[in-house]
């Protein structure tokens, strides 16, 4: 009994000791398992993940390729983090006594590559979770990406997509869950202490900054939407609410306008919109100027000297024909694929980038207002209200997230604009390469192949230049001597109603349409070239003067002025001196008979050239081109009418207005040549 006593006294004594070493042990053991639970749950979240992406994600390709991208969205970039994590977890084991210790620098060092990666997936989510919704609608289509799911991923259930969506969610806001159960069972004086509690911290950092972000991107990608409403639907969303709102941001505009209240300034953001304002010219400019450069290429392209009769059998002209259907069938139609696809489809969707931006900038200055006001109430009251709070916050969530993304969004627009750049260069200099190739057989037809690139460029500044002098020249002596002015045929029958217009407005008024007009809008008229017109207003409702006011005899309307003449037929017997313009004397219409002062007549029988190009308009009349040679048979029409001439050329006949023959010129060719 005594024994029993004594043995009873001994471990009383040594109990307080045991329970400290046991307490010691049993804290040790805890921590163990936690970190035993970080890893293995992490083995098992990078298998889920990849399963996600080799099983789930290859096997829903009936899906849209961007459904898919909002689905996943950068998967990838999770797994890459997560398998160099998992990697320095594993190596923490090797060292027992120190692994705590190198779990929480693990973690501080992976800090921001995992904030990274996670705040773009969650800020997706319920975009993905939008999708999801959608496909429940679909019954097959739900019934064959459930089986997909489940082949894979037994486990997963009934929830299917959403059980996997919602995984990368649930691990990042677990790792503080984690790292605190660590902490809990490591002593407050062991070195992996302070260095856990550091981690801790980071990660709740982490969550915090990816909900922050989150909230940021709800309140852009609320903004940032472009929607096509009609007028009616604008009107039917105004109610009090937004005139009350509208009213008082105007309100609050104005007071800043008037130096009332003090306007925010902000540099940073001041600074970062110029940028952005810069940019978007840049590529509006870029985008003006390659639709310019693609309407000019059509123009080109419509020209195929192949496909006309040159009527220059053989040689270079040939050949020149041969090189050019080349070109059009392969080169140039090669160049405008690639110019479509390379430059001006990435153009067009860089333009469309900038407008959620432009969007983003113009109601941040609406919420700015609404914040201003809000502060103002708050200095002033102490207190505001809980939409007053919200309107506060919306606009620092809008501003935060633009002075953070519109730095990048500018260097990626103009990193992309540099692109379009470099890739307009090089399609030009591969088109000059084609185009060299191919004409190398024609080059060697022309006639200073062999002078050097330096000569030749002087030959050429020589030839512009004495061309030049020579267009100068013209130009002095027609400034001196203008011709005078040809009318125009009068259309058949309209004699008369050229004398009612004459004898309503006089003869100052009396215009003659040089060629043909369509009108467009609704007070245009559209007339043929020839018509007689009274002039009543030389100018429109807005001042313009290039429209002119007119009456037909029988319609009021609006035509082009710069296709207007005054009408005076010419008289021939009031002719200016030749010798003056330094032209040829039989270059003039011959003097018809006093008895048709009206308009120059020609010979019968007599050999000219058509002066002006003229298109029939009946069967009764024959097309001319300009230095087409005709006969003249009959130089009236049957009514005794001077201004038609009947004509023959390449066996046909037919009518056509006199003043628009003359005269075969002398010989001696004008103008220049290229020098041999």
């Amino acid at each position: 009994m005594a024994d029993f006593e004594t043995d009873e006294a001994s471990s009383k004594s040594e109990s307080p000791e045991q329970e400290g070493q046991g307490s010691e042990d049993k804290s040790l053991l805890h921590q163990r398992l936690a970190i035993r639970e970080l890893i293995d749950t992490e083995v098992s979240y990078l298998h889920t993940l990849r399963l996600c992406t080799s099983d789930i994600r290859g096997h829903l390709q009936q899906l849209p390729p961007g459904d898919l991208d909002i689905l996943f969205s950068n998967i990838d970039d999770i797994i890459q983090v997560s398998s160099r994590f998992l990697h320095g977890l594993q190596e923490t084991a090797c060292k027992e006594e120190k692994q705590a210790h190198l779990i929480g620098n693990l973690f501080l060092e992976f800090q921001e590559e995992l904030e990274q990666v996670y705040k773009v997936y969650c800020a997706n989510y319920d975009q993905a979770l939008l999708l999801v919704k959608a496909y429940q609608k679909e019954p097959e289509l739900q019934k064959e990406i459930q089986g997909i799911i489940e082949a894979a991923v037994p486990q997963a259930g009934p929830s299917g997509l959403s059980f996997l969506l919602v995984i990368p969610l649930q691990r990042i806001t677990k790792y503080p869950l984690l790292l605190q159960k660590i902490l809990e069972n490591t002593p407050a004086d062991a070195s992996a202490h302070p260095v856990l509690q550091r981690a801790t911290s980071a990660l709740q950092d982490v969550n915090s900054n990816i909900n922050e972000y989150k909230m940021r991107k709800e309140v852009a990608l609320k903004y940032t939407k472009v929607e096509q409403l009609s007028l009616r639907e604008r009107l039917a969303r105004i109610n009090t609410h937004t005139l009350s709102k509208k009213t008082t941001r105007l309100s609050q505009l104005l007071k800043q306008e008037a130096g009332l209240v003090p306007r925010t300034e902000d540099k940073e953001f001041d600074d970062l919109e110029e940028r952005f304002q810069w940019v978007s010219l840049c590529v509006t400019e870029l985008k003006s100027n390659v639709a310019a450069y693609m309407d000019n290429l059509e123009a080109f392209l419509c020209f195929r000297p192949h496909e006309r009769n040159l009527d220059i059998p053989g040689g270079a002209a040939e050949q020149y024909c041969s090189l050019a259907r080349d070109l059009q069938l392969q080169a140039f139609l090669q160049f405008k694929q690639r110019l479509t696809g390379l430059v001006w489809q990435p153009l067009c969707s860089l333009a469309r980038a900038l407008v959620g931006p432009q969007n983003l900038i113009k109601k941040r200055l609406d919420k700015l207002l609404d914040f201003e006001r809000v502060e103002e109430k708050l200095l002033d009251v102490g207190s505001v209200t809980y939409e007053e709070e919200a309107a506060r916050h919306t606009y620092q969530a809008l501003n935060s997230l633009i002075v953070a993304e519109l730095p990048q969004f500018n260097h990626l627009v103009m990193q992309w604009l540099g692109q379009i750049l470099r890739t307009f260069v090089v399609l030009q200099r591969d088109l000059a390469d084609q185009v060299l190739r191919r004409a190398e057989s024609s080059m060697a037809l022309l006639p200073h192949r062999h002078v050097s690139e330096p000569d030749f460029q002087k030959l050429l500044e020589d030839t512009l230049g004495q061309s030049s002098s020579q267009l100068r020249h013209f130009r002095e002596s027609f400034e001196k001597v203008l011709p005078p002015s040809t009318s125009q045929p009068l259309l058949p029958g309209s004699e008369h109603q050229m004398q009612s217009l004459l004898t309503r407005y006089g003869p100052g008024k009396i215009y003659q349409v040089t060629s043909n007009i369509n009108g467009t809008g609704t007070l245009d008229l559209t007339l043929p070239r020839g018509q007689i017109v009274a002039l009543l207003q030389n100018k429109d409702t807005k001042g313009n003067n290039s429209r002119w006011l007119v009456d037909t005899g029988g319609h009021r309307g609006y035509v082009p002025a710069g296709k207007l003449q005054l009408y005076h037929p010419i008289n021939p017997s009031e002719k200016e001196p030749r010798r003056q313009t330094g032209m040829p004397e039989d270059y003039w219409l011959p003097t018809p008979e006093p008895t048709q002062p009206s308009v120059p007549t020609v010979p019968t029988m007599s050999q000219v050239v058509a002066v002006y190009p003229f298109v029939a308009r009946s069967t009764h009349e024959l097309s001319l081109q300009a230095g087409q040679p005709v006969t003249i048979l009959e130089a009236q029409d049957k009514k005794g009418n001077p201004e038609w001439s009947l004509v023959e050329a390449n066996g046909q006949r037919g009518y056509v207005p006199s003043n628009f023959l003359a005269r075969t010129p002398s010989p001696t060719p004008r103008g220049w040549n290229l020098p041999s």
